[in-house]
């Protein structure tokens, strides 16, 4: 796990950006959760109806030139998500959405193309279910990966995506929408530190698998931003 500290820790003081996902475009965005009426997800802020703010980035993987296939980023953090001052962040890469593929990132074009996933299972009530993104068709045409279409997307108008969650033996079920408002005017250059480990919530929370890994990593790149920095 030190090594992989040190990794991320390195690239992104280099990069003085996350290690991954370097450079992306933030908005504000509006999180509704329509609640189930028959208690379907066993945990109280997925049948709650509720609407949050939310700031979201849209971002780069690896961080490669715009005209060549990357891995896309949607990172959210909904405000107030449990009470006032509890934020849950939500970390989705673009992947496919059948029962392998929803586990493995996908490197795309167009940006609007496919899924997002978690990639990792969450505690989602009662099961482990992956959660995913949707982009919601009609609105835009096709969008391209690099930074500049993601902006123009944004400022023709809301881009939509519904949140589903799904257990291996069971259907994509929607348990909220995402709507992403205009990019925000000013250059990137200090990001919100998203990190689904720290900020979750008791029923909706990453699984153990794989945990140790993440976190190392999430450790190193946050470390080696405030190093690259000072």
């Amino acid at each position: 796990m030190k090594a992989v500290h040190d990794l991320t820790l390195r690239l992104a003081e280099r990069r003085s950006a996350p290690a991954f996902h370097p450079r992306g475009v933030t908005c504000a965005g509006e999180l509704h959760v329509p609640g189930s009426d028959d208690g379907h997800w066993a945990a109280p802020w997925l049948d709650r109806r509720g609407s949050y703010e939310a700031t979201v980035r849209w971002s780069r993987a690896l961080g490669l030139p715009g005209g060549l296939p990357d891995g896309l980023g949607l990172a959210l953090r909904a405000k107030d998500a449990d009470g006032s001052g509890t934020a849950l962040d939500l970390l989705f890469t673009s992947s496919r959405a059948g029962r392998l593929g929803r586990h493995v990132p996908v490197l795309r074009h167009r940006a609007l193309a496919g899924p997002y996933s978690t990639l990792v299972s969450y505690r989602a009530g009662d099961r482990e279910r992956v959660l995913a993104a949707f982009p919601v068709r009609g609105a835009h045409g096709p969008v391209g990966a690099g930074l500049p279409s993601l902006r123009r997307a944004l400022a023709r108008g809301p881009v939509r995506f519904e949140l589903c969650a799904a257990a291996p033996d069971e259907p994509w079920r929607l348990f909220a929408t995402l709507v992403l408002g205009a990019a925000h005017p000013v250059p990137e250059r200090s990001t919100v530190s998203y990190d689904p480990y720290i900020h979750n919530l008791p029923e909706l929370r990453p699984t153990d698998r794989w945990s140790g890994l993440r976190k190392a990593a999430y450790s190193g790149s946050r470390h080696g931003r405030t190093a690259g920095t000072s």
